[in-house]
């Protein structure tokens, strides 16, 4: 029987080993003090990082000592068989020209062991544009798929069973239309839009922090995204209707810490917008998922993964009341950093890719997208994304990583850096709400301006080459920038959609596009969830820019701020 004074006793032995420790810290810290060190910063995306950790960083804290994975708040992961379940899916991203050409590389990716599929829109598709608007001229295929009504998906998936394939499609603005068509394109295979299994970005959010690709004000804008949640929560169970994407917000210059905590004060956003539309928050959150970037820093990557789902598992049960334990669980896809990868000497890039990789597999990643070498300078080859594949089932088959569900967990660096980055985060979202809310942030333009500032630091770091980068700023050679083949779009793939589109046009039955066009018009101008009408569009073959001008009549358009 244990008693108090054994306790005492316990916890007397505990506290001597720490003041030992200490006070062995404290002379190893002179010795470092007085030792040779690097002429560079020892830095992480944002901060000093100290030389070492020992478990007096963990004093106030267990990190995750007593935590399991499955188990809330899920910092080791969210399915207590990990990997030795089932691998994360392997999503190479793709798409380029005409829908016909992304369907034959889709075919090939398969054929190579991919186990889901994500596509890659063009601009102008981005944009809800049609590839025969003026604006389009020039852009369309150049990087991404051109998609332009019903039809081209028809083509994208043509021999692809929709039914058996999990598809991504990275599409914010004009999303619901996208979406429309892939579910209206299903049908025409037989496959009902219960049984599609996928995800859909329309985080319009960081379009307006970040990427910049948006259609309609922020309000109607979130509208139509709340919209999808009631309408998908009913028709498309198993579809993820919104993929909350730090990606962006990371790639434009933001560090780890504000891409943790910007993406999460979006994803609060829009649980807070579908609540207040009267959704309960279990039938919808399930099915909403992330987006991260996985930078070069192996260590902050993996903590914030666990931060990440730390602190989204704690907001949902107990801000928001969910219930339902699939609401507390982040699920996530992972794509390693576009912006690393250099134009100089880009074979390094396949170096990069695979440590990246392997970070957002120890952080427990779901899904993961591999760059391929030359992405810096092209849409990539068949051989290019071939090897980013083979990377992906290398880490998979043959390091072992995989055995071990967070096997990093206890380490003091990253128990200690994942408290760090939740602690960040927290004070991040206490600013915003100081403003208002993240969307007050956006039209006052603090979002912008702190992302605008941490990649303006980030760049000086390298002119000043405090931050090295191989190839770049250090380990510099002669040899010529382009030494290895890189893939080129054309114009024949406008010429292609512009002729595609000119026979729809002709063929399909022009009043009921019209009708229905209408209806959407009138559907969006009262408080109707306006994705019966959309998917009512699609089916009569209305293009992509026929159903964004119907809405903008109503919605009108989005006009950024000019902010100083």
């Amino acid at each position: 029987m244990t008693t108090i004074q054994d306790l005492e006793d316990v916890v007397r032995q505990q506290q001597e080993e720490l003041d030992g420790l200490r006070r062995e810290v404290g002379q190893w810290r002179q010795q470092y003090e007085t030792g040779r060190k690097r002429e560079i910063a020892f830095t992480n995306s944002a901060n000093e990082v100290p030389p070492l950790y020992t478990a007096l960083d963990l004093e106030d804290t267990a990190g995750s000592a007593f935590e399991l994975p499955g188990q809330w708040p899920f910092t080791r992961g969210i399915h207590p068989t990990g990997y030795r379940g089932k691998l994360w899916t392997m999503r190479q991203f793709a798409g380029f020209g005409t829908a016909r050409e992304t369907n034959q590389r889709y075919k090939f990716l398969l054929s190579q062991g991919q186990t889901g599929l994500s596509v890659a829109f063009d601009f102008p598709t981005l944009m809800g544009y049609d590839a025969d608007h003026s604006r389009s001229e020039g852009e369309v295929g150049k990087c991404g798929v051109s998609i332009s009504s019903m039809a081209d998906m028809e083509t994208l998936f043509e021999g692809i069973p929709l039914d058996k394939v999990s598809t991504s499609m990275t599409i914010n603005g004009p999303a619901i239309i996208l979406l429309c068509f892939y579910i209206a394109a299903a049908e025409k295979q037989g496959v009902s839009a219960d049984k599609l299994q996928g995800t859909v970005q329309n985080d319009i959010l960081k379009e307006y922090m970040a990427q910049h690709a948006w259609c309609f004000p922020i309000e109607p804008a979130l509208r139509l995204i709340v919209d999808g949640f009631e309408w998908c929560a009913k028709h498309t169970p198993n579809w993820n209707t919104i993929s909350i994407s730090g990606y962006h917000i990371r790639e434009a210059g933001a560090t780890a810490a504000q891409e943790l905590a910007f993406t999460l004060a979006d994803g609060f956003t829009y649980v807070e917008r579908g609540v207040a539309r009267g959704l309960d928050v279990d039938e919808f959150a399930p099915r909403l998922s992330f987006f991260w970037d996985i930078h070069n820093d192996f260590f902050e990557e993996i903590a914030k993964l666990r931060a990440a789902r730390r602190i989204w598992a704690r907001h949902l049960k107990e801000r928001f009341g969910a219930k339902n334990p699939r609401s507390w669980m982040m699920r996530f896809h992972s794509q390693t950093a576009g912006v690393t990868l250099t134009a100089q000497q880009p074979t390094n890039n396949v170096v990069r890719v695979a440590y990246q990789a392997m970070a957002a597999v120890l952080g427990g990643t779901q899904s993961l997208h591999t760059n391929s070498m030359d992405e810096t300078l092209s849409l990539p080859t068949e051989e290019a994304v071939q090897v980013a594949l083979r990377t992906q089932q290398i880490l998979a088959y043959e390091t072992g990583v995989p055995n071990v569900m967070d096997p990093l967990g206890g380490s003091y660096y990253v128990e200690a850096l994942t408290d760090q980055m939740e602690q960040e985060a927290e004070a991040l979202f206490a600013q915003i709400d100081e403003l208002g809310g993240v969307v007050q942030g956006l039209e006052e333009g603090w979002f912008q301006k702190k992302i605008a500032e941490s990649a303006s630091r980030q760049q000086w770091e390298i002119e000043q080459r405090r931050k090295l980068v191989v190839g770049v700023n250090e380990f510099v050679t002669d040899e010529p920038e382009l030494t290895i083949p890189i893939l080129r779009i054309g114009e024949y793939a406008e010429t292609e959609q512009r002729d595609r589109l000119a026979a729809l046009r002709a063929s399909r039955d022009n009043v009921l596009v019209a009708e229905r066009l209408d209806a959407l018009r009138n559907a969006a101008r009262g408080t109707e969830n306006v994705v019966p009408r959309i998917l009512d569009c699609a089916r009569a073959y209305c293009t992509l820019y026929e159903i964004r001008a119907a809405l903008e009549d109503v919605f009108g358009a989005y006009r950024e701020p000019v902010f100083f």
